[in-house]
């Protein structure tokens, strides 16, 4: 009986094999190829296991290891032909690793299933890209210290509402970042120690008779332990929810920061210079300088975010342990840390390549009465003014300024006096863009002090 007549996968069960709809819905190979390198390791660690519990003879398990490497590097090298009629990556092996060794080849699934197996595969391939994620992160982590460290006393304005609130510094905006990018750091790492159990042994799910010993491949494949039940062995994605869910929060910080960079890119802005390795031109308009890095990026949490609600939505309506809508897990968890680790690259590449411009920061820093919030403290702690008294006093000078047409440091002393007789000529002093920085120096404030020193700290925290 052929395959095209039967599935010699199936056994017995069944007289007739699936047709071609059928095979095609149910093929997995187009994708879960990707998994090759992680399959074949969860195998030669199974075979070693079942050599050293005595469950296959020293000679089978040999050729089944030495056999492996030799399909791997078939795949590796390009030559392997996959087949959709062997449904999936652990069944293409398989073949033709029998091609390669004989008999012994049939022995290597002794022991497991390809609920446990799949589950070993994709939990490994998800805990490298939580540490590739890692190492982008740390990357970019880099690059933006390095411009902190460039502008940590250079005066720009901050925003709330995007309308000038008060004055930072760009050593200090940079630093926002790090920090964010610190705890989608930790997220990835907290999902990694999580995800660090082995599903394999659990078999189809109810475990098996065979003596293995789980502590071993576990070890071998380096994770801490194998999971403590093999229903939830099985049927658990988890591992892959929250590295989506730490895919997208990262993605969004990513978002976020690819916004301020096309804001400020712009003519408008001129804040800063992008390199033109990450900016594209116009098809008509010769002068156009175009931020297309910086609005990929924007958009990559689209699809980011759309595979985190596509996995729990395929997840949650299913019975222990494993359906065949769990093939549904792995497209879009591979999509989504490509798209992260391209956007995560990409980021680093312009913050290392870009230029900020002090000048139009400096210019921009004082406009829109940043220094108003100076004034009002000014008027709390030199003279005693309750501060609601104080923020009254100040939007008044505000507003004579704003009808001036001048900024607050350029009305007079009589003028301000005008407002509240008590102030003096000490209230220049705080007026300021510079002085107003430097005056905040509380843990975490903006003054060049402060931010010089969480530069310090993070580059001895980070590798």
């Amino acid at each position: 009986m052929t395959e095209t007549t039967a599935n010699a996968m199936w056994g017995g069960r069944f007289a007739a094999g699936p047709d071609a709809i059928m095979e095609a819905i149910n093929a997995s190979i187009g994708f879960d190829k990707r998994l090759a390198k992680q399959d074949i390791e969860g195998s030669r660690a199974h075979a070693a296991m079942l050599a050293a519990t005595g469950i296959l003879s020293d000679s089978d398990v040999a050729a089944i290891r030495e056999g492996l490497l030799t399909v791997l590097s078939e795949i590796e090298g390009g030559g392997f032909q996959f087949s959709t009629a062997l449904e999936d990556i652990h069944m293409n092996v398989e073949a033709r690793l029998k091609q390669v060794i004989g008999e012994p080849a049939g022995r290597l699934h002794t022991a497991r299933s390809r609920n446990d197996q799949v589950a070993t595969d994709f939990r490994l391939w998800v805990r490298d890209q939580a540490d590739a994620a890692i190492q982008g992160l740390e990357a970019l982590m880099r690059a933006l210290l390095r411009q902190a460290e460039q502008g940590a006393d250079w005066v720009m304005p901050g925003f709330t509402h995007l309308q000038t609130a008060q004055p930072v510094t760009w050593g200090h905006h940079m630093m926002a970042y790090v920090e964010m990018l610190a705890r989608d750091r930790s997220r990835f790492a907290d999902a990694r120690a999580r995800m660090n159990e082995s599903p394999l042994g659990a078999a189809a799910l109810a475990g098996t008779s065979f003596p293995i010993d789980r502590h071993m491949t576990a070890a071998a494949l380096g994770f801490d332990r194998p999971m403590a039940n093999s229903l939830d062995a099985v049927s658990d994605r988890d591992f892959a929810l929250e590295f989506l869910a730490a895919a997208s929060i990262c993605a969004m910080h990513l978002s976020r920061f690819a916004e301020e960079l096309v804001i400020w890119s712009s003519a408008q802005f001129r804040f800063v210079r992008l390199s033109d390795r990450f900016s594209t031109g116009s098809s008509i308009m010769p002068q156009k300088k175009n931020p297309d890095a910086a609005e990929l990026i924007r958009a990559k949490i689209g699809r980011i975010l759309g595979a985190n609600v596509a996995l729990l939505t395929v997840m949650k309506g299913l019975p222990l342990t494993y359906s065949k809508d769990m093939q549904e897990d792995k497209e879009q968890v591979f999509d989504a840390a490509d798209t992260l680790m391209l956007a995560l690259a990409a980021m680093e590449g312009m913050v290392r390549d870009m230029t900020a411009n002090r000048e139009a920061l400096e210019q921009a820093a004082g406009s829109g009465f940043s220094t108003a919030t100076d004034l009002a403290d000014w008027l709390v702690r030199v003279l005693g003014l309750p501060f609601r008294e104080a923020h009254h006093v100040t939007g008044t000078l505000v507003a004579m300024a704003e009808q001036a047409g001048v900024d607050l440091p350029e009305l007079s002393l009589a003028q301000m006096q005008s407002v509240h007789p008590g102030i003096t000529q000490d209230i220049f002093a705080v007026l300021g863009v510079h002085n107003s920085v430097a005056s905040r120096t509380s843990y975490g404030g903006t003054a060049p002090a402060q931010v010089r020193a969480q530069i310090a700290r993070w580059k001895e925290m980070l590798p």
